[in-house]
């Protein structure tokens, strides 16, 4: 019976030993990998964050990670204190860095509320990169322009008949002043050299942003058909930013 308590008390102690041994190898394999590099340490988002959670009881569901300095988004949090006061102002998904401007007061969360739709308008959402989203970091209740760009047409011409003209690499503010109703995504991860992907992936500004507009029947379909055949590029444009001014630009204008 003794032996038996032994051993079993040899097998926890073991047990406890390699596990031990086994955090302090990937503890110095982490700092191994990111030799070199200028390192610095902040919050990210381990477990979802809702949007209106308080900045003062996210604590569990945030870790402090080392990353490089390059991939260091300019407002992340390295102190949680700097969001004590303030409610999440989007959801946060787990892998994204824990960002200030992602936080905001509760009055101005309130003041947001649900969006309310104009009457007539259609919702319609656009999965863009966050560089063609400014930097994910859009809210509901902005305005937004809303640019498209196409790449030359192409095509095969008839047996015997002259080549036809291609058309050129074009942009074009096509829309004004349009609604954004919801915002979700904004950061993407980046993998960092390390032994295991939990404890060494990081974020940086990218990843896809899913932005949602509401606009007139004939603007959804002008929308959808630059997502589907050519590219989107969203700038914010508050209400007394002026329309005039642009035109399509192609290789041949953009230097006049």
């Amino acid at each position: 019976m003794k032996r038996r308590v032994v051993g079993v008390v040899a097998a926890v102690l073991l047990a406890a030993i390699g596990t031990f041994v086994l955090l302090a190898y990937v503890r110095s394999a982490e700092d191994r990998a990111l030799a070199g590099e200028q390192v610095v340490q902040v919050f990210v988002v381990s477990e979802a964050i809702e949007r209106g959670a308080s900045g003062n009881a996210i604590e569990a569901r945030v870790r402090l990670t080392k990353l490089p300095a390059k991939v260091e988004a300019a407002d992340s949090v390295s102190d949680l204190s700097a969001l004590e006061g303030k409610v999440a102002a989007v959801d946060l998904v787990p892998g994204e860095q824990l960002l200030s401007t992602r936080f905001v007061a509760p009055e101005a969360l309130a003041a947001q509320g649900d969006i309310d739709v104009p009457e007539g308008l259609l919702q319609v959402s656009v999965s863009l990169e966050s560089q063609r989203a400014l930097g994910g970091r859009l809210l509901p209740g902005d305005t937004v322009g809303v640019l498209a760009s196409f790449d030359p047409l192409s095509g095969q011409d008839p047996p015997g008949e002259e080549p036809a003209l291609q058309s050129p690499h074009s942009t074009h503010l096509i829309l004004h002043k349009v609604l954004v109703t919801q915002v979700q995504g904004g950061t993407a991860p980046v993998a960092v050299p390390g032994p295991t992907e939990p404890s060494t992936t990081a974020t940086a500004p990218g990843g896809n942003v899913l932005v949602t507009l509401a606009v007139d029947a004939g603007s959804v379909e002008r929308i959808v058909f630059a997502a589907e055949h050519g590219f989107l590029w969203l700038a914010h444009e508050p209400a007394t930013a002026p329309e005039d001014g642009t035109s399509i630009q192609t290789r041949e204008t953009i230097y006049q």
